[in-house]
């Protein structure tokens, strides 16, 4: 990762794309397809329609995917479905002409890294702009034309996949293509926020003073204040004076040292975290370790 911070970010993207088409290939040659495993998402209907009618997977790939980069045009830009049409095009190349090896045959392993590798390369085309499966898209159609949430939503979808896999494969295929589903979900969310996924941390503590000046001249964290009160306890409900409220956005990496240090200014402090899922700008680090700001 922190050589490719060094290159110039159209050619990052290249590098990203073209590592993810591969691993996702490996994911599925050497896991799923010799195994009759399913995924969810396009890459599951397309395993299923080839399991059902064995068309070729390379073509089903190609050709299940254009509606969704034709929609992918109108709800993101045409860059992007440019990217993703050379991405999927690039997956249906890997598949038909690459030739992987058969790592195993037992159905935990075959689900659980069939998933892994598969969500590791989803999640590097991600990074490199675009998406090798067209579900991502529809979401996002679907999402702002009706009143479901995007997990509602790609619940709805995967549970056809899983029911018909179990109905027409057998319940434990339905089941173990749900666990490759959940291992590819979570790989995915790994690989596109990284290990240093940011966490917004908010400090009320009547030592605010000496908690802002720690963070900013010894953890070197850039903060922002709000204006609040503390208080409003239930036996002295009209007692209450003026307080700092301090918030600050660091890597969970560094949430526990953070915890640390503010409790040994004020033991009493009251600290809650939330997740970030993306942020830029200010005093933050990079990937790659720097700063940026």
């Amino acid at each position: 990762m922190k050589i490719l911070n060094h290159l110039p970010s159209g050619l990052q993207d290249v590098v990203y794309i073209v590592a993810g088409i591969f691993v996702a290939g490996f994911g599925l040659k050497s896991f799923l397809i010799p195994n009759t495993f399913l995924d969810g998402g396009v890459t599951g209907v397309c395993l299923l329609i080839n399991e059902l009618w064995h068309i070729n997977l390379a073509v089903l790939i190609v050709l299940i995917n254009i509606p969704f980069i034709i929609m992918g045009a109108y709800q993101i830009n045409r860059k992007f479905a440019y990217k993703t049409l050379a991405c999927i095009i690039g997956l249906a190349i890997c598949l038909q002409f690459v030739t992987y090896p058969v790592i195993t045959q037992d159905k935990l392993l075959v689900s659980l890294f069939g998933g892994f590798f598969l969500g590791i390369g989803i999640g590097l085309c991600m990074r490199g702009g675009c998406a090798i499966d067209g579900i991502e898209v529809l979401v996002l159609y679907t999402w702002k034309r009706s009143s479901f949430t995007v997990s509602e939503i790609i619940l709805g979808m995967n549970t056809a996949i899983f029911l018909i896999a179990a109905l027409k494969f057998g319940l434990p295929i339905g089941l173990y293509a749900m666990l490759t589903y959940y291992a590819a979900t979570h790989t995915i969310a790994y690989v596109v926020e990284g290990i240093e996924e940011y966490t917004g941390v908010t400090i009320i503590s009547g030592k605010s003073e000496d908690i802002k000046e720690k963070l900013v001249m010894h953890l070197g964290r850039g903060i922002t204040i709000y204006k609040g009160e503390r208080g409003f306890m239930k036996h002295s409900y009209d007692v209450s004076q003026d307080c700092d409220i301090v918030f600050t956005v660091i890597t969970r990496l560094e949430v526990r040292k953070l915890k640390n240090v503010v409790y040994h200014i004020d033991p009493k402090a009251f600290v809650f975290t939330n997740t970030i899922k993306e942020a830029a700008g200010g005093v933050l680090k990079r990937h790659a370790g720097g700063h940026q700001g």
